[in-house]
C-alpha cells in the first residue's frame, strides 16, 4: 500500500509540475482574491524566443503577485504609484493652516469676530496681519502642509501657540479729531492661543492683549490697553448631546471722538466686559433644538480731567442678563439653516445716570441664518434678523432695526482667500435723550500668497453708528494694504498703511486718518 500512495503522489507531483517553457496558448491563471477569475482579462502572452534560459527566481513560500510574503522581504512597487487624490485648496493655501476635519460631536466652526472693520467699537487701535486661524490638528509624523505654520508647544493634552508682535508707526490724526494733530505710535501685542488634543469633548482658548502708546504730541494722551480673551469647552454627554461652556473678557476704550466721552479728559477711560455663558444641545436625528444662558457685567474705571479732578463712572455699569433658544435642521451634509431668539435685560447699577434718565432696558432679537461648509472653500454663519430694545424711561426711544452678524470665509484658490464679515450691536449711551447706539459693521479683507513666504493683504472697512433719540449718524470708512514676509516659521515681517474716514451729518465732526505700521511677530 506505501508503494502504491507513493508511485500515485509521484504521477500528481509529474502532473503539476512547471513545464520548462510557458505555453503559449495557456490563459493566465495567476488570482486575485479581489478580482475572482470569472472578471478577469483573458490574455495571451506572446511567444516566448529560444535561447538560454531566463534566470529562475523562486517565489515566497505560498505567495502569488498579490498574497502574503512569508519571507519578510521589500517588494519593489511595480509601475507608478497610484496618484493621490487631489488636495483642496484650503489644504494647500500659503500662509493659512490646513483644516481640521469636524468630528460627528462637534458643532461646524466659524470664525472670531475680527475683521477688517472701520474702527469698531471695542477694536484695537493697531492690528497687522492675514487672516489667521488656529492651526490643526496634525497626525503622528507628519508635517503641516504650510512649511511657515506654527508647530505649537505640546503641554500634556494641550497644544499651546503663544505669539508676539512689536509694531511701530505714525498716525496723522490719532485723536480722530478735525484737523487733529499727528504722532508716532509704538505696540506691543502678545496673545496666545490654546487646544486640546482629547479624542472627545474639546476645550481651546484665544487671548490677545495689546498695549498702544503715543508720543507726547497726542494730547490727550491716548495710550490704551485692549484685551481680547476667550475660553471655550465642550463635553460630549452622549452622541447626541453636548454641553457648551463659555467664558470671555475684553478690557478697551471707547473710541477717541465718542460722543459718550466727558469733555476735558486727560486720558480715556477704560471699560471691562466679562462674563460666561452655558447650554445644552441636543441632535434629533437631523434637526439640532439648543438652548443657552449668559451673564455679562460691564465696569467702568473714573475719568481723569486735564484738570486733577475725577468723575465717576458708576452710572455706565450694568449687568446683562441673556437667554438664547436656537433650532437648526440639517438639509444637506455642511448646510444647517437654523433659527434663532434671543431675549436679554440690562440691569444698571444706578436707577438713573447723571441726566436723570432710567438706562435699564429689555432686548428681543430674532435672528434666521445659516452655517455651511461647502467642499472646505466656501465656509462660514451667516445670520440675518431683526432687534428692538425698550427702556424703562419713557422719554428714551425704542431701538429697532435689521442687523447681519456671521463670517465668510472664500478659499477662491490655492493663493488667494477672501473673508466677509458683518457684525450688529446695540451701545449704551451717556448723552442726555439719546437711547443708544446701533451699530452695524462690515468688512471685506483679500489675501494672496505671491510666494508661500510673501502674502499681500487687502483691507475695506464700512460702519454705521446711528444715535437713537438724536439727529446723528456716522458713517465710518476704512481701506488698507499690507504685506506679510515670513522668514521662518517663527519670525514674521509686516507692513501696513491704512486710510480711515468719518463722514457725519453733525457739523465738525468729519475726521481723516493715515496710518503707517511696521513690525515683526514671534511665534512657536
Amino acid at each position: 500500500m506505501a508503494a502504491c500512495v507513493a508511485l500515485w503522489s509521484a504521477d500528481a507531483v509529474a502532473q503539476t509540475a512547471a513545464p520548462p517553457f510557458p505555453d503559449p496558448l495557456a490563459p493566465n491563471l495567476q488570482t486575485d482574491p479581489r478580482q475572482p477569475p470569472r472578471f478577469q482579462k483573458f490574455t495571451r502572452p506572446g511567444l516566448v524566443q529560444l535561447g538560454p534560459p531566463a534566470t529562475f527566481t523562486p517565489p515566497a513560500s505560498g505567495a502569488g503577485d498579490t498574497g502574503f510574503d512569508s519571507t519578510n522581504s521589500r517588494k519593489k512597487a511595480k509601475g507608478k504609484a497610484k496618484a493621490k487624490s487631489p488636495v483642496s485648496a484650503q489644504a494647500i493655501t500659503p500662509g493659512l493652516p490646513t483644516p481640521t476635519p469636524v468630528s460627528r460631536y462637534q458643532k461646524p466652526a466659524t470664525e472670531s469676530a475680527g475683521g477688517a472693520y472701520a474702527q469698531a467699537p471695542g477694536a484695537p487701535p493697531v492690528e497687522l496681519g492675514p487672516i489667521r486661524k488656529l492651526p490643526p490638528k496634525r497626525k503622528a509624523h507628519s508635517e503641516p502642509e504650510d512649511p511657515y505654520a506654527p508647530l505649537g508647544v505640546q503641554t500634556g493634552a494641550f497644544t499651546l501657540f503663544p505669539a508676539i508682535e512689536l509694531i511701530g508707526g505714525y498716525d496723522t490724526n490719532p485723536a480722530h479729531a478735525p484737523g487733529g494733530g499727528g504722532a508716532s505710535l509704538y505696540s506691543v501685542a502678545p496673545e496666545l492661543q490654546m487646544r486640546s488634543n482629547w479624542s472627545r469633548h474639546e476645550l481651546k482658548a484665544d487671548l490677545r492683549g495689546s498695549y498702544t502708546g503715543y508720543s507726547p504730541e497726542a494730547t490727550p494722551t491716548l495710550s490704551r490697553p485692549n484685551f481680547n480673551g476667550k475660553v471655550d469647552g465642550r463635553v460630549d454627554v452622549t452622541r447626541d448631546t453636548r454641553i457648551d461652556l463659555a467664558t470671555r473678557l475684553l478690557v478697551a476704550t471707547d473710541n477717541p471722538g465718542s460722543p459718550n466721552l466727558q469733555p476735558g479728559l486727560a486720558k480715556l477711560p477704560v471699560f471691562t466686559t466679562f462674563g460666561g455663558s452655558g447650554g445644552v444641545t441636543h441632535q434629533f436625528n437631523r434637526f439640532e433644538l439648543g438652548i443657552k444662558g449668559d451673564v455679562e457685567r460691564t465696569v467702568y474705571q473714573n475719568s481723569t480731567r486735564t484738570d486733577g479732578s475725577t468723575a465717576s463712572n458708576a452710572d455706565r455699569q450694568y449687568n446683562q442678563y441673556t437667554g438664547t433658544l436656537r433650532g437648526g435642521y440639517e438639509m444637506t451634509p455642511g448646510v444647517k439653516p437654523y433659527v434663532e431668539v434671543r431675549a436679554d435685560t440690562r440691569v444698571h447699577d444706578l436707577n438713573a445716570d447723571i441726566s436723570k434718565y432710567q438706562r435699564d432696558s429689555k432686548g428681543l432679537t430674532g435672528t434666521i441664518g445659516t452655517t455651511f461648509e461647502l467642499t472646505r472653500q466656501l465656509t462660514g454663519d451667516v445670520g440675518v434678523g431683526y432687534t428692538r430694545r425698550n427702556y424703562e424711561d419713557p422719554r428714551l426711544e425704542q431701538i429697532k432695526g435689521l442687523i447681519v452678524n456671521g463670517s465668510l470665509i472664500w478659499t477662491a484658490s490655492a493663493l488667494t482667500t477672501a473673508k466677509l464679515s458683518a457684525a450688529s450691536s446695540v451701545g449704551e449711551s451717556t448723552v442726555p435723550g439719546v437711547s443708544g447706539q446701533l451699530s452695524r459693521d462690515i468688512g471685506l479683507q483679500v489675501d494672496h500668497s505671491f510666494r508661500r513666504w510673501l502674502i499681500g493683504t487687502i483691507k475695506i472697512g464700512f460702519g454705521l453708528d446711528d444715535y437713537v433719540g438724536m439727529d446723528r449718524e456716522d458713517k465710518r470708512y476704512s481701506a488698507g494694504v499690507g504685506l506679510t514676509y515670513k522668514l521662518n516659521r517663527s519670525v514674521q515681517i509686516k507692513g501696513e498703511f491704512q486710510q480711515n474716514w468719518l463722514h457725519s451729518n453733525v457739523a465738525g465732526t468729519d475726521y481723516t486718518s493715515s496710518v503707517f505700521l511696521l513690525g515683526i511677530r514671534f511665534q512657536r
